[in-house]
């Protein structure tokens, strides 16, 4: 069995020297933790630095995104092997930032996934509806058709995780109920059980929108729910150790 997964995405925030700081302070109070994995996503320019401090820690070192070439006239690209190269072992795939702000499709996201599993890194594969769609009953025909879409012609589930991230819930404030995150679990497992079979218990699904030192414990004690990816709380040392740290029920 899998352990737990718990990712911060720091998005673009901290500077080297800011990284290095966090660090710091939290590598000590979650250096006893080894029942549940533990996994840093920095800005780009910080993932040489952050990889460094983390080294022979218990902390994965993750990127937020990645090309889907690993060289060519791509101005400002990253590529799979340059993360590789710099020991990334997570990537963040088709985050909905990504999909609003850049206009990534899921061919792209597709596109993006296979590079870095051809690089033997694994991926944190992002999917979620916006609020219209939910309000239009549309969650499930979106999360079908993003997982296979962006799982096509992938047969390695064992470099995939997925991260239900419903839109209107990230960096709102607003989290999902728990019967919320509860089917939209169960569906995707269920999708994905239909793709891979019973290779698909390889695959983690984490939960994402405001997660909170607060919510930490419902939310992972929510059936189907095998980690989160966090966002806002992953900015803070002591918050970020304590989601990590969160107490499992008896």
């Amino acid at each position: 069995m899998f352990k737990k997964f718990i990712v911060a995405n720091w998005k673009m925030h901290k500077t080297i020297k800011e990284a290095l700081l966090f660090l710091e302070q939290f590598i000590p109070l979650v250096k006893d933790v080894d029942d549940r994995e533990i996994g840093i996503a920095p800005t780009f320019l910080c993932i040489e630095s952050v990889g460094k401090a983390i080294k022979n820690t218990n902390i994965k070192l993750c990127a937020q995104n990645a090309f889907y070439k690993n060289e060519g006239a791509y101005t400002g690209e990253i590529s799979p092997s340059m993360l590789k190269d710099c020991g990334v072992e997570y990537v963040i795939i088709g985050h909905s930032e990504r999909r609003k702000y850049f206009f990534e499709s899921d061919e792209i996201i597709n596109k993006k996934i296979r590079a870095c599993i051809k690089e033997e890194m694994k991926v944190i594969f992002c999917i979620g509806e916006t609020l219209e769609e939910r309000q239009n009953n549309k969650t499930f025909d979106i999360l079908k058709s993003q997982i296979i879409m962006g799982l096509k012609d992938i047969d390695m589930p064992d470099f995939i995780n997925i991260a239900y991230e419903p839109v209107w819930a990230i960096g709102t404030g607003v989290v999902a109920t728990e019967s919320q995150i509860k089917e939209a679990h169960i569906f995707i497992k269920e999708q994905i059980k239909n793709l891979y079979g019973d290779s698909a218990d390889k695959i983690r699904v984490l939960y994402g929108g405001s997660v909170t030192p607060e919510n930490i414990k419902s939310i992972m004690t929510t059936e189907n729910v095998d980690g989160v990816l966090v966002g806002g709380a992953s900015l803070d040392a002591l918050k970020f150790s304590k989601i990590v740290k969160y107490e499992k029920s008896i």
